[in-house]
């Protein structure tokens, strides 16, 4: 359904019979919907009420495809972060997620800035 409503009419993600005859032997998992689960798994550990927005990619990379039926698991890395230059109750965050299978194999990385909410500082009196 992901692949259909995204207009990818790739044969590789929606035909089985087609999908056998490839290098996989069978259907993949759209890369751009792993794209989306990982960095949606990571929300709750990490920015879950403190995003203003996501300020883009820098990096995705799809290693290894990712086929129906796999688990994956998501780990985040703060790789950076700074004061915004002109809102003070805001930083901008740089992570790295790296998404691996039920195989331990790593199957993404995705390195993204997010626009975060900095903590209230406190009242000193």
């Amino acid at each position: 359904s992901f692949t259909c409503l995204t207009m990818n009419p790739q044969p590789l993600h929606l035909d089985e019979e087609f999908a056998k005859e490839t290098q996989f032997g069978q259907r993949l998992v759209n890369s751009i919907l792993t794209l989306g689960i990982a960095v949606g798994l990571s929300v709750g550990d990490t920015t879950l009420g403190t995003t203003i927005g996501n300020l883009g990619f820098q990096k995705c990379e799809f290693p290894l495809p990712v086929f129906h039926g796999d688990t994956l698991y998501i780990e985040t890395e703060v790789l950076d972060k700074r004061e915004s230059k002109s809102r003070p109750d805001r930083g901008i965050v740089y992570f790295e997620h790296r998404a691996t299978n039920q195989r331990q194999e790593v199957v993404a990385i995705i390195q993204r800035a997010g626009m975060m909410r900095k903590r209230p500082v406190e009242d000193a009196s």
